[in-house]
């Protein structure tokens, strides 16, 4: 089954589910073919490791405590507080205390795989 991203006009709800953190309950809430936003779920024993996405990224954290590593420095992020990244730049994420962050990536228009490639 496919999954349903959100269209224009829609209410989106970015409160977690009693089971995300244990289960890694990350969803792509929209998807079109010069972005993405991604509701993350950042568990403290599951980091995300070095890895690059084409296009430019911004890293909102929502609840938690969030390790953000990239330009040879971690910056820690609470709640309310955002990253930007260029895009391209190795970066890795974790967290301090269990974490739920909204992610947006900026697509290159044709390019929609948006995903992390690893280094």
């Amino acid at each position: 089954m496919a999954l349903q991203h959100a269209v224009s006009g829609e209410r989106i709800a970015l409160q977690r589910g009693e089971d995300d953190i244990a289960n890694f309950t990350s969803i792509a809430l929209i998807k079109t073919d010069h972005m993405e936003l991604i509701r993350l779920v950042v568990p403290v024993d599951k980091p995300m490791p070095e890895h690059r996405v084409e296009g430019e990224i911004t890293l909102l954290c929502l609840e938690g405590e969030i390790a953000f590593e990239a330009h040879g420095r971690t910056t820690i992020l609470q709640p309310n507080e955002m990253v930007y990244l260029a895009g391209g730049e190795p970066h890795a994420i974790g967290a301090k205390k269990d974490a739920v962050a909204l992610l947006t990536i900026l697509l290159h228009p044709g390019d929609n795989s948006g995903g992390p490639t690893h280094k």
